[in-house]
């Protein structure tokens, strides 16, 4: 029996970054943070035992005078123009990659007034609504292909993507949209602008590759997390032995029981939001579970 954890599984850059950063300004005091800093519960529990505060819209704005960090995914506008009225001192976490997205978006927006700022993305989600905040929330979400009624074809058409999408999935609907008769006829003008993060996106074909080869593959991640649930259809594509788990609790000696023996070969992964320390505990209770079943 070997139990291997997949080492391109874990925090991306962004995410890293910004517990880093939550770490740092946690030694200087009071420290709240506007929405989970990452989707996955372990984690948000392991910085609320170092004094971090996670806190929702409607207690920032009765916030003043304090310390917030806005996490990785980004924020609106009117988040910050909120902290300047209330004397909010921003701790800003937000990932590179998606602050230069969201100025891509707000100049395309100002710059045509007239087109449609169209956002491949899933509705709700934190760095989505960081987005559409920068066209004043004019900007029209699709999450998928069977959603272009929601697009006007009678107007100019300027496409950008949530940084976590499908690669494949976003050509695809760009496709859709030029091969419209409106876009092919030159009625409308129609720009796209591929803003998916590398980093995350290569991570599909690597963990399904991990999946592979491995006979069990066991994912951890957080039940709030789209990149988790991606990541996990794709290990189960390729691999039916495959278990969403959301940490060492889950794993159980009637599990062992049910799907190891001797030469069973199982891979730990999880998304970019699942911490490596996590992975790890799931190892250590996994090895422990079949040394105990040993000795029976």
């Amino acid at each position: 029996m070997q139990v291997t954890i997949d080492s391109g599984s874990g925090f991306c850059f962004g995410v890293t970054s910004a517990i880093q950063k939550a770490e740092e300004e946690l030694k200087n005091g009071k420290l709240y943070c506007l929405g989970d800093i990452v989707h996955n519960g372990q984690e948000v529990e392991r910085l609320a035992a170092m004094g971090l505060q996670t806190i929702d819209y409607n207690e920032f704005r009765c916030l003043h005078n304090v310390r917030v960090l806005l996490r990785a995914h980004g924020e609106p506008p009117a988040t910050y123009e909120q902290a300047q009225k209330n004397g909010i001192e921003i701790v800003d976490a937000s990932c590179p990659v998606v602050k230069r997205l969201q100025e891509r978006i707000r100049e395309t927006y100002l710059k045509h007034k007239n087109a449609q700022i169209v956002l491949f993305g899933k509705r709700g989600h934190a760095e989505v609504i960081g987005l559409q905040g920068q066209t004043d929330n004019t900007a029209v979400v699709i999450e998928s292909i069977d959603e272009l009624g929601k697009i006007d074809f009678n107007r100019d058409i300027c496409l950008f993507s949530q940084t976590t999408k499908s690669v494949e999935q976003f050509h695809a609907l760009k496709e859709a949209i030029v091969f419209r008769e409106e876009v092919r006829m030159g009625k409308i003008c129609f720009e796209w602008h591929d803003t998916i993060c590398r980093n995350v996106a290569g991570r599909v074909e690597k963990i399904r590759m991990f999946a592979l080869n491995n006979d069990v593959v066991v994912f951890v991640g957080g039940s709030k997390s789209s990149n988790a649930r991606v990541l996990f259809t794709h290990c189960k594509e390729v691999n039916d032995r495959s278990f969403f788990i959301a940490d060492e609790d889950c794993l159980t000696a009637q599990w062992i029981e049910d799907n190891i023996t001797d030469t069973t070969r199982i891979g730990i992964c999880g998304a970019t939001s699942t911490p490596l320390w996590l992975m790890e505990k799931c190892k250590n209770k996994i090895e422990q579970l079949w040394n105990t079943k040993s000795r029976q």
